[in-house]
């Protein structure tokens, strides 16, 4: 006879669906938990890895517009027709309070250099916090799961040496169910929050370097202003 013949019933339960059904109602629980924290985790990265691609295609989109020649007053004309984002969102807010501060006859040039730029720093403000939404869940799973997933490991401990005081038997196919089940938890855990971590670092990197090409055209933007006000003045 075959040795290996004894393991067959152990192992052939060994399925991921069995794994589940045949986990204690508290490992059941973490295991949903986690799996539910993945589906939304990569709901969120795929949603901001197609957010951040579309970001800086307009930025590059606008600054080809920007620096092509194109005059400031035309190029605000065709942008503020429809929805911006990013860079262009940022150019045409600082244009409106411009042009609103300019036909309004205000005579203190130098408060609307401060104005168009706390425009700009509210834009950028606006810009990136829509960006960065839902990025702290992603912390919260890469920094969480593991320990979740650990919690799931030892009741699922717990529940093989429970059930070797029960039979007082140690045998293979008394141990390994809730040893199957503890790693699978564990696994788990590690499914749901490497992924989290790998984008959660990515995205933070992204946001950062757009926010810089952001604030230095914000820069190049007063620059310009302050240079019509001296022509103005």
């Amino acid at each position: 006879m075959n040795p290996f013949d004894k393991l067959a019933p152990v192992t052939d339960g060994f399925s991921f669906l069995q794994l589940f059904l045949q986990a204690h109602v508290v490992v059941k629980i973490v295991m949903i938990g986690l799996l539910l924290a993945s589906v939304w985790s990569w709901a969120i990265i795929i949603e901001k890895i197609f957010a951040f691609r579309r970001a800086r295609r307009e930025a590059d989109r606008f600054e080809q517009m920007f620096w092509s020649g194109q005059s400031l007053e035309e190029l605000y004309a065709g942008l503020s027709r429809g929805r911006t984002f990013s860079m262009a969102s940022l150019f045409v807010a600082a244009m409106r309070e411009w042009k609103r501060s300019v036909e309004g006859s205000i005579r203190a040039l130098g408060g609307i250099q401060m104005r168009v730029e706390k425009v700009m720093d509210v834009t950028i403000s606006r810009e990136m916090e829509q960006l960065d939404r839902r990025l702290l869940f992603l912390a919260t799973v890469g920094s969480t799961a593991p320990f979740v997933g650990l919690f799931g490991t030892v009741w699922g401990i717990m529940t093989s040496f429970q059930a070797i005081a029960a039979s007082k038997n140690t045998n293979l196919a008394v141990v390994a169910p809730g040893i199957a089940e503890a790693l699978f938890a564990t696994a788990l855990g590690l499914l749901a929050a490497i992924p989290a971590v790998v984008f959660y670092n990515k995205f933070a990197a992204d946001s950062s370097r757009l926010s810089q090409r952001l604030e230095a055209f914000a820069d190049e933007f007063s620059a310009i202003v302050s240079r019509q006000i001296d022509v103005r003045t």
